[in-house]
């Protein structure tokens, strides 16, 4: 399953281009505002506040949102800000946040990429799914 704000659903299209995935891909979400997250996922007005939306905290939120509201067993989040504008000293244009989450096992990490929005959410795109790969690789 897929949670995602900055890719407005980049990574679940890239999912479902395969055939046969339909097998294996259960859902995903697309949680761009702040509110979006709440509703749809649960992530916590609290997390929102303290945190922010681009945040580790939020995106571990998110998937396991995602896998408490779907039936899928492994869930990744993508939360980020892809630029031009929206950017802060502390989190600037390029910040990205992922997570990935199967039961209780949750793993988060952030990552800045360069570049215009096209290619920040495009590398977002490629380091999400290569984050799934690692995870089931290392099952």
């Amino acid at each position: 399953m897929t949670a995602e704000s900055c890719t407005g659903g980049w990574v679940a299209q890239a999912v479902t281009s395969v055939a046969g995935s339909s097998d294996w891909f259960e859902r995903g979400y697309v949680a761009y505002s702040n509110a979006a997250k709440q509703e749809l996922l649960g992530v916590r007005f609290q997390t929102l506040k303290q945190y922010g939306a681009v945040s580790e905290e939020s995106a571990r939120a998110m998937a396991l949102g995602a896998l408490r509201k779907g039936r899928g067993h492994i869930a990744l989040a993508v939360t980020g800000i892809a630029g031009p504008a929206g950017g802060t000293p502390a989190k600037p244009v390029g910040t990205v946040c992922f997570a990935w989450a199967q039961g209780r096992k949750l793993r988060s990490e952030t990552r800045r990429f360069r570049g215009e929005r096209e290619s920040v959410r495009r590398r977002s795109v490629i380091h999400a799914l290569q984050g799934v790969l690692k995870w089931l690789r290392a099952r």
